[in-house]
């Protein structure tokens, strides 16, 4: 496998570490047909070099290896899901979590960095012109700008571009698959451990087509150009599922809002999302020096306001959220390992348990995959298999529909089929998951 294979069986998530690799300088992002920002690479791009960063890449180090290099020596326990940890928190920031998707805690972990001189810059998603792109970032008084999640494919590529060029430190944040990347670069390139001392690593239900944002604006009701999208409008008189997408019309500035439970489950059915999703095996961002996500578990999920799910993985992690702590800056319960993986059942579910079938269901379909941790490839019953292939086509199905359509009434027409059949096979799971559990029997 070289990054055109990468790329032709749709393993590329777009972290653009493999352009730096290239020798020649030929390669550059640009946008697929599905949505996704994917190298195109040059006659003598030096295709050999960019796989060794490559996170999707054939014998590559996997988290388990690479946990072991980054994080053994720096943190205490160590758990076969969650990877190495210090300590597991769920809660939120005070100053930020009103502003912030969640519980605010990476905004809070951020203006720490910077303050204390831990970092000099910080290399995170950024609103720029109605666009949203990585940049660096350096002063910590408009840091909630960068507060809210964002679900549009973005590219680390300026990061490695620049980097040997700043001047001093750099904290970066990523998903998964990015933050193995980063640390990719720095297994290859030692001298980056120190000029990216810390990494920030956002817990991802997968990665969405920019057509999702395009999807999301008509649900709204906006069918031309539109900027300022925000994904989560919180309703801190509910709970946390209940939030709203919300998008501004260019030509005339109305703001256009759509309540996300009326548009059903956007992460459980896959819609719009990458494939090379479906390989990755890591939930939590294992790699991370602190790892962030939402705290879907009781109580938490209760407060509109929203909370967040604390891994620490460093002692230096550690250190911030205990001074947060004590200056009462943090609102922070210590969690067991336990409620941890509950707050992120779903995606163990579906990337864990269903990660064999997919792996099978490709090399069926003579379609390349990435090498996966032999823990994760667990048999299933038949229903479960039949879950997972139904998501693999939904899945592919919303991306061609959309390219197809361009319209969110058409697109729900030509969808409706698939979401029909894939609900009514999880429903019949979850009925027969709740009999076998009241009668005490196993499936």
């Amino acid at each position: 496998m070289n990054i055109e294979s990468v790329i032709k069986n749709n393993l590329c998530t777009g972290c653009g570490a493999c352009i730096s690799e290239d020798e020649n300088k030929q390669a550059k992002m640009i946008w697929d047909e599905n949505g996704f920002l994917v190298p195109q690479l040059g006659v003598n791009s030096t295709q050999e070099k960019m796989i060794s960063v490559c996170p999707f890449a054939p014998e590559q180090k996997n988290e388990d290896e690479l946990g072991e290099l980054f994080l053994k020596d720096r943190t205490e326990n160590y758990n076969s899901k969650l990877g190495y940890y210090t300590n597991l928190y769920a809660g939120y920031a005070k100053q930020f979590r009103e502003t912030s998707s969640s519980g605010g805690i990476a905004t809070y972990v951020f203006k720490r960095l910077l303050e204390e001189k831990i970092v000099d810059h910080l290399f995170i998603v950024k609103e720029k012109n109605g666009e949203y792109s990585y940049q660096f970032f350096s002063n910590f008084q408009d840091i909630t700008k960068i507060s809210k999640t964002r679900y549009v494919p973005v590219t680390m590529v300026e990061l490695f571009e620049k980097i040997s060029t700043t001047d001093g430190k750099v904290a970066v944040s990523g998903v998964a698959c990015f933050v193995k990347a980063i640390r990719l670069k720095q297994y290859y390139y030692p001298e980056l451990k120190e000029k990216i001392p810390f990494v920030v690593g956002i817990i991802c239900g997968g990665l969405k087509s920019k057509y999702y944002t395009d999807f999301l604006a008509q649900s709204a009701g906006c069918f031309s150009d539109y900027q300022n999208a925000e994904y989560r409008v919180k309703n801190k008189e509910s709970f946390a599922l209940d939030y709203k997408f919300s998008c501004v019309e260019k030509n005339t500035n109305k703001i256009h809002m759509v309540e996300m439970k009326t548009l059903g489950d956007m992460w459980g059915t896959g819609l719009f999302k990458s494939n090379a999703c479906d390989f990755c095996d890591d939930v939590v961002t294992e790699l991370a020096d602190i790892s962030l996500g939402d705290a879907w578990i009781d109580p938490y999920d209760k407060s509109g306001l929203g909370n967040s799910i604390v891994i620490t993985r460093s002692l230096l992690a550690d250190k911030i959220i205990k001074s947060g702590l004590v200056e009462c800056d943090l609102v922070l319960d210590e969690l067991l390992e336990s409620k941890v993986l509950q707050s992120q059942q779903g995606s163990f579910n579906h990337r864990h348990n269903g990660l064999k079938v997919r792996v099978e269901l490709a090399s069926s379909n003579e379609k390349l995959f990435p090498p996966k941790r032999n823990k994760f490839l667990i048999d299933q019953g038949f229903l479960l298999n039949q879950i997972q292939v139904l998501r693999a086509k939904t899945r592919g199905n919303s991306l061609s529909f959309w390219k197809a359509t361009q319209n969110v009434s058409l697109f729900n027409k030509r969808m409706k089929s698939s979401l029909v059949k894939l609900k009514i096979y999880t429903l019949i799971n979850r009925y027969l998951t709740k009999y076998s559990t009241k009668k005490g029997v196993k499936k």
